[in-house]
């Protein structure tokens, strides 16, 4: 109270206080746990209440984390089936080529090999990385199908074996997405 009776708004001592991590940000959270001063960008939402981001233990998850190894797996996984379903995909269209339904139908199951074996050989994991294999693995099937056909390796009169390629490119990184 103010010496004529009214309140008084201001505080009586200066007690501003920053937060830990960006010490020219004013705030009054506080850590639920440990009592670290948090600003808004920092504090990390758990049940028991707004903590910093060392006790809420914020760590990516184990599906989308990729170690090199994985990753050279799945580039090679990625390159074998797409040659392995490039080659089947020429043996089958030797006689003819084929258009329609049927070629979509082809180019969903090409997709779907090569997502499955990248998939498979990096035990499940999902990342940007390994849908970017999955493209290169849905090029190399192209690429071979048109080396097992006897044609040229990127002919520029294949509308339908661009659109193949590009949707089994398509499908294959989806099923791969994080």
């Amino acid at each position: 109270m103010g010496p004529d009776g009214s309140a008084d708004l201001a505080p009586d001592t200066d007690d501003t206080t920053y937060c830990a991590r960006h010490p020219q940000v004013e705030t009054t959270l506080a850590c639920a746990r440990c009592g670290t001063l948090i600003c808004p960008r920092c504090l990390v939402q758990t049940p028991v209440g707004a903590r910093c981001r060392e006790c809420a233990g914020v760590t990516r998850l184990p599906t989308v984390t990729i170690s090199p190894m994985f990753m050279a797996r799945g580039l090679a996984a990625g390159i074998a089936s797409g040659a392995a379903a490039g080659a089947a995909w020429g043996y089958l269209s030797r006689g003819g080529s084929f258009i329609g339904l049927f070629l979509f139908v082809i180019a969903l199951g090409i997709g779907w090999a090569i997502s499955e074996s990248i998939s498979f050989s990096t035990n499940r994991k999902r990342s940007p990385i390994l849908q970017g294999f999955a493209v290169v693995g849905a090029i190399v099937a192209y690429l071979v199908h048109n080396l097992v056909i006897g044609g040229a390796i990127l002919p520029g009169n294949d509308a339908w074996g661009y659109l193949a390629a590009g949707l089994a490119a398509v499908f294959a990184s989806s099923r791969l997405r994080s």
